[in-house]
């Protein structure tokens, strides 16, 4: 059985930093897309960064230059450096496993999905 489990997240002031990170168990991903993506009250689900088995990443352009997406295949993790965080980085932000290709921005493109971790940033 598959499974996605996410840590860290919580509450930060404008400016500052976070991390979240997350594990993955029931099989080999070593040649997966590990990405993160993060959903707002009221809001769809939005790309924010993705990394390859080859450790090519992709971020979306309200992160790029604060946030650093990072992977330990031998561990089957993903980790999530948020920094200069604003306000509207807030966020469930969820972890997400697969083989999207091209589509590295697309939710439907990813197979597994972790239950989601908070982040709040206060202005």
């Amino acid at each position: 059985q598959v499974q996605l489990e996410e840590s860290g997240g919580g509450w930060v002031q404008a400016g500052g930093s976070l991390s979240v990170s997350c594990v993955a168990s029931g099989r080999t991903f070593r040649d997966s897309t590990m990405g993160w993506f993060r959903q707002a009250p009221g809001k769809e689900r939005e790309f924010v960064a993705a990394i390859t088995y080859t450790y090519s990443a992709y971020y979306s352009d309200s992160v790029k230059g604060r946030f650093i997406i990072s992977r330990d295949n031998a561990l089957n993790t993903v980790s999530l450096q948020m920094n200069s965080l604003k306000p509207e980085d807030a966020a469930v932000y969820y972890c997400a496993v697969g083989w999207p290709g091209l589509l590295r921005k697309l939710p439907a493109a990813y197979n597994y999905w972790g239950q989601g971790t908070q982040v709040t940033v206060s202005s």
